[in-house]
């Protein structure tokens, strides 16, 4: 508790000090009654429009069915269970990166979903079309893994990006945000490429064949389709972030993505996958993930900047913005929520979360680009303030 720096009253939320020409309202006097319900967002720009689902559902089956057809029911059952590997580890990793401000459910099923089922049958359509309408590209070995498969292959999931900037013009507030829906979709298109190759190295290999393919696909490079789909999610959240148009953003990110993907394949066919793998693509993640990281520290210090401008109006303390944007503050504000009552980490939690909306509520303000983010501050607003009342109340109330 000694971290807050508690006022007056020895309530560690208690200060409410303001300044003129505050850009919102000033915060209220009194602390808001218990119990309220807790005012709604804006559901528009937040969730999954009812086509996309259906759209997703077709393509989902048409997967299914092919799999099925190609390879009999039993096989796709054991890859799908192996290719479930990687991606939990792989999830679980983009969502570490979002922890604090974590993405609508909705949507970052739609996301994984439309690389899974939508990218991957496309591809399978279109090189299936590209491999009996020109015998020429037969002939050469490279073609497909160094050309084909990199353009193909990042248009579908880079177009994915643009679905998901569509529905979620409030969720997709920055280039983190980019990333993480790019390498959702990256993560899907893996989980069902990987099914398939899982597969195919069964059939041609048996459990040698399958393990070795297993290694290197699902433990050495589980992130390589990540990182690809993911180049282009930055460029689009970035632009995003910025109030500036995506289609540019988006066309350069897809380049890189495809120019990543190429590089990748290009070296494992003409110099084998091991020795370019240590010398060339393990240094690429390590800057993928140095980059991101770094993102995350610059994102977290706009969103102290953004919730500035509430501690000028008097709704939160200095100590409470810091808490709701860096690491230790957010450490510091979990320790104290244990020690209350009850174990209240999860108000806790839910008041960080909010707080992070709040901010890039703000950032949305001040570009001018959403109409509704006055209305999402509000909601905002009285949401923390129920979630502070409730976080300070007595036990038993």
């Amino acid at each position: 508790m000694a971290y807050f720096d508690a006022g007056s009253d020895g309530r560690a939320f208690s200060s409410r000090h303001r300044r003129a020409g505050a850009l919102i309202s000033d915060a209220p006097v009194g602390e808001p009654h218990l119990p309220v319900a807790p005012p709604r967002l804006l559901r528009q720009g937040r969730t999954v429009w009812p086509w996309v689902w259906l759209l997703v559902g077709i393509f989902a089956l048409a997967t299914l069915g092919f799999f099925v057809t190609v390879y009999g029911a039993v096989a796709p059952v054991l890859a799908s269970i192996l290719a479930f590997v990687p991606f939990g580890g792989v999830v679980m990793g983009l969502m570490w990166l979002d922890r604090w401000e974590p993405e609508p459910k909705g949507l970052m099923l739609v996301a994984a979903a439309w690389g899974a089922f939508v990218a991957v049958i496309v591809t399978i359509i279109i090189d299936d079309f590209v491999w009996r309408s020109f015998p020429i590209v037969r002939d050469i070995e490279w073609f497909s893994g160094v050309v084909q498969a990199p353009i193909v292959e990042e248009a579908l999931k880079c177009a994915g990006i643009l679905v998901v900037l569509a529905m979620a013009r409030r969720a997709l507030d920055g280039a983190l945000d980019g990333i993480i829906y790019g390498g959702l979709i990256g993560a899907g298109f893996a989980l069902g490429e990987n099914v398939k190759y899982f597969i195919e190295a069964l059939a041609e290999g048996g459990v040698g064949g399958l393990t070795a393919v297993f290694f290197i696909r699902a433990v050495l490079s589980p992130f390589a389709h990540i990182m690809f789909t993911a180049a282009c999610g930055f460029a689009v959240g970035l632009a995003v972030r910025r109030a500036r148009p995506v289609w540019l953003p988006w066309f350069l990110g897809l380049l890189v993505a495809i120019a990543l993907h190429a590089f990748w394949n290009a070296s494992a066919q003409f110099a084998g996958f091991y020795l370019p793998y240590v010398l060339l693509q393990v240094p690429l993640f390590v800057v993928f993930l140095i980059v991101a990281i770094r993102i995350r520290s610059e994102e977290l210090q706009i969103r102290r900047e953004r919730l500035q401008d509430y501690v000028h109006a008097g709704w939160f303390t200095s100590h409470e913005a810091d808490m709701l944007s860096t690491s230790h503050g957010r450490r510091a504000g979990l320790l104290w929520a244990r020690s209350l009552p009850g174990d209240r980490r999860p108000i806790m939690e839910q008041f960080i979360f909010d707080g992070a909306r709040l901010a890039w509520a703000r950032q949305r303000a001040l570009t001018g680009k959403d109409p509704g983010a006055a209305a999402d501050e509000r909601a905002l607003l009285q949401r923390m303030m129920l979630t502070r009342a409730e976080l300070m109340a007595p036990i038993g109330t």
